[in-house]
């Protein structure tokens, strides 16, 4: 393959992986606390074996993908009714307790288990200060103050462990809308707690729709320049032999 069939290849497979984010963006627009991500490209300058007639070897640039990008600003609170639907506003995220240890979420759609435990969708427990949070049937109505604070009719029950960390954008993304981390989780001082709130996704459907046929129109063109090129080698190759 010669480097210009390369270098095609490498912008076509760049334009794969950005369609493959682009599309995962725009499923996830109604999921709450998604959080929107992109591509980001590096070129690489590679020497490569000089083509026939040319002296010396060829800097040719290929573009790599160099990993993802996490838009980490908040996105439009909205309201729910729902007691236990909570939208964190400013930095932070709800500490979820999961088979795999402590993960952490944005997403603050949350239902009571048989046992009276507030649980995510999934049935991982939301953890507060001092553990799962239970609700007693005599607790009555649930209140989640700004701080976090969680009361009922018999008085204050606890208050959410909310966290936060010194790189957001460098959390792993899992299932379920849960990341995970290395880095040290400390309190979130800053956030304020909604009850019957959501906050949903910070993607725009129609940038995002935008960009989808941005990139598609970048790969036509590449495979169109490709093909073009193959056409000009097939040609030179048949009147090759056509003069022999």
């Amino acid at each position: 393959m010669d480097n210009t069939s390369l270098l095609s290849l490498s912008y076509q497979l760049a334009a794969f992986r950005s369609i493959d984010v682009i599309a995962n963006n725009i499923a996830n627009v109604n999921t709450p606390g998604y959080k929107r991500e992109s591509v980001k490209f590096e070129q690489v300058l590679q020497q490569m074996k000089p083509a026939e007639g040319q002296k010396g070897p060829q800097t040719v640039s290929f573009v790599r993908d160099a990993g993802l990008l996490r838009d980490i600003s908040g996105g439009r609170i909205e309201s729910t009714g729902a007691p236990f639907d909570l939208a964190i506003n400013g930095p932070g995220y709800f500490a979820i307790q999961t088979a795999q240890g402590e993960r952490y979420t944005r997403n603050g759609h949350f239902t009571l288990n048989a046992d009276g435990t507030v649980v995510t969708e999934s049935g991982d427990q939301l953890m507060g200060d001092g553990g799962a949070i239970t609700i007693a049937p005599d607790d009555g109505d649930i209140t989640f103050g700004a701080d976090g604070t969680i009361t009922g009719k018999q008085g204050q029950i606890g208050k959410l462990r909310l966290v936060d960390f010194a790189d957001p954008r460098a959390l792993s993304k899992e299932g379920d809308s849960l990341y995970s981390t290395t880095q040290q989780a400390n309190a979130a001082p800053n956030a304020v707690i909604a009850q019957g709130m959501l906050e949903g996704s910070n993607v725009q459907p129609v940038i995002e729709i935008s960009r989808m046929i941005e990139v598609m129109r970048s790969y036509e063109a590449t495979a169109s320049l490709e093909k073009g090129h193959s056409d000009m080698q097939r040609q030179a190759i048949q009147k090759l032999a056509a003069v022999q």
